[in-house]
């Protein structure tokens, strides 16, 4: 199980990796923009996944996950006027998982907590949330490719290049490693 925490946190750190990439690529304005009304602009997305991490992860192990405080429909408003705020947001929601997913043991990864009074076992939330993170962080990918169009750069292996992507890594030894040390 000690391997489960580590590649726990390493699939985190890919997301957050892609999305860091992603918000990077845009101005202010294309962070807002909407395809259609009532869509989640990249903005709204990176708003709601700070809410969730910060509800979800601040005192986790003893505290519902859903917390009181938490005002979960205002996370689909929009009230960003700069990029720098939605950094900064996106920033503290990674801060807080990282924060209280670290220091775990495989002695607490059967321990119960829980989300809007459902039990679940630390694995069984972590792998919630990084089930979650991944659907959306995804949806922010496809919207920064809309934007992008043409001049989209792919972030993982790019359309027509699976041949030379495979024969790179079959070149290197055979080796226990994780998918994202190469990234």
């Amino acid at each position: 199980m000690e391997s489960y925490l580590v590649s726990s946190i390493k699939q985190f750190e890919y997301y957050k990796s892609l999305g860091d990439k992603t918000l990077n690529l845009f101005s202010i304005e294309e962070l807002k923009k909407e395809f259609v009304k009532d869509s989640n602009s990249i903005a709204i997305i990176v708003k709601h996944l700070s809410g969730n991490m910060l509800s979800r992860w601040t005192n986790f192990l003893t505290e519902d996950g859903e917390k009181e405080w938490r005002q979960r429909d205002l996370e689909f408003v929009d009230t960003y006027n700069s990029k720098a705020h939605i950094i900064a947001d996106w920033n503290k929601g990674w801060a807080c998982l990282f924060e209280a997913i670290r220091p775990l043991t495989n002695a607490d990864l059967e321990r119960i907590i829980y989300i809007r009074n459902q039990g679940h076992t630390v694995t069984e939330a972590i792998n919630r949330q990084l089930a979650h993170y991944a659907y959306h962080i995804g949806q922010l990918v496809f919207l920064g490719k809309l934007l992008k169009e043409e001049t989209w750069q792919s972030l993982s292996i790019a359309k027509g290049a699976s041949k030379s992507y495979n024969k790179e890594k079959f070149s290197k030894e055979k080796g226990k490693r994780h998918f994202t040390d190469d990234v």
